[in-house]
């Protein structure tokens, strides 16, 4: 992890900070981005995203997939949280203390937006930091290849169905057309585009080719996350200072989450028997967010002041500390988690 990737957080705060201040200087300026979009799709934010997702997904290999049976226990464990329990469970909490306990403590108005914002952020599995929580707990790489390749094929099909369906649970009404040009716009586009690069240079210039091409494009992505942040911060500014508990309310729903599904994964990961350096990053894709799409979709669907959008940027500012915190508790279990009955056997295996 470079010296900017960790300190993402730090570089998150300040660009709030430079947000709400230039919300303040220059609201026209937002009010004039804000207002160019086409089919309610803000085209800079749209750019932004791309800018963002694009080169993750230049890491993605979906001939991975044929390794997938080989880590059948953990894919299976991986999936069945990520798609069975993660995006339900973050409905339950978002009602539980949005919706119920911290109600009296927010905007009324903005109530099922910042429920609809946590389903979102819920709803779609991290590509491209997992590969850098894998790699600090000594995951096994064709695992962790296959599983996000696994996820972000899921993703392309999944992703809308799955927030619709919360989304109305919730009682929040779903602007379908939106959604599913977000999916299309978001997922299929820039997988389709990546894919297309990725062959052709690997064909060209081989893996060597590849990485000089992401080793340009990594700090663009993350200047773009970061502009991004910058523009919502810009018109969230007036709400968050108005109401500076909102941004810590919404952080225990999105905490608790993180600790539940990573810590289910784990423990379902010792039960079936999977070895340690899978189990690893299966807890930590199990648990974190792919919060570039999330943040684009709360966009799309509610508009840039909404609280979707600022329960989305929530995520953004706690994933890092809460991920390498997940980290560390991995790496210092792993005794214990080898001591397991039916995972002691695999793990002496690998000593023969």
């Amino acid at each position: 992890m470079s010296i900017f990737e960790r300190f993402l957080t730090l570089w998150v705060a300040l660009c709030i900070v430079a947000g709400i201040a230039l919300g303040h200087l220059a609201p026209g300026l937002f009010h004039t981005i804000g207002a160019f979009e086409v089919a309610k799709v803000n085209i800079p934010m749209a750019v932004l995203i791309w800018l963002m997702i694009i080169p993750m997904l230049l890491r993605i290999d979906f001939a991975a997939l044929r390794e997938v049976g080989t880590f059948w226990r953990g894919i299976g464990v991986t999936l069945f949280v990520n798609w069975a329990v993660k995006p339900f469970s973050m409905a339950l909490l978002g009602w539980l203390f949005i919706g119920w306990l911290f109600r009296p403590y927010l905007p009324a108005m903005q109530i099922d937006s910042y429920i609809a914002g946590l389903i979102i952020l819920a709803a779609a599995p991290c590509t491209a930091m997992v590969f850098v929580w894998s790699n600090l707990t000594k995951g096994e790489p064709h695992f962790t290849l296959s599983q996000v390749a696994l996820n972000d094929a899921i993703m392309i099909v999944a992703f809308a169905p799955i927030v619709g369906l919360l989304l109305g649970l919730s009682a929040i009404t779903v602007p379908w057309n939106t959604l599913v040009l977000s999916v299309v716009l978001y997922i299929v586009i820039p997988v389709i585009i990546a894919q297309i690069v990725r062959n052709r240079l690997l064909a060209g210039g081989g893996q060597a080719g590849l990485d000089r091409l992401l080793a340009t494009l990594q700090p663009l992505s993350l200047a773009a996350l970061l502009a991004t942040l910058v523009m919502l911060f810009g018109f969230q500014g007036e709400q968050i200072i108005a109401q500076p508990l909102v941004i810590a309310l919404l952080a225990v729903p999105i905490l608790i989450q993180v600790y539940f599904n990573s810590g289910l994964a784990y423990l379902l990961n010792r039960i079936s028997g999977e070895r340690h350096c899978v189990a690893g990053p299966s807890a930590l894709i199990g648990a974190s967010n792919f919060f570039e799409l999330a943040v684009a979709a709360a966009i799309s669907l509610f508009g840039f002041n909404s609280g979707a959008a600022l329960a989305t940027v929530v995520g953004v500012l706690i994933e890092v500390p809460v991920m390498l915190s997940v980290v560390w508790i991995v790496n210092r279990s792993k005794g214990w988690y080898e001591r397991g009955a039916s995972v002691k056997p695999t793990a002496q295996q690998q000593h023969i």
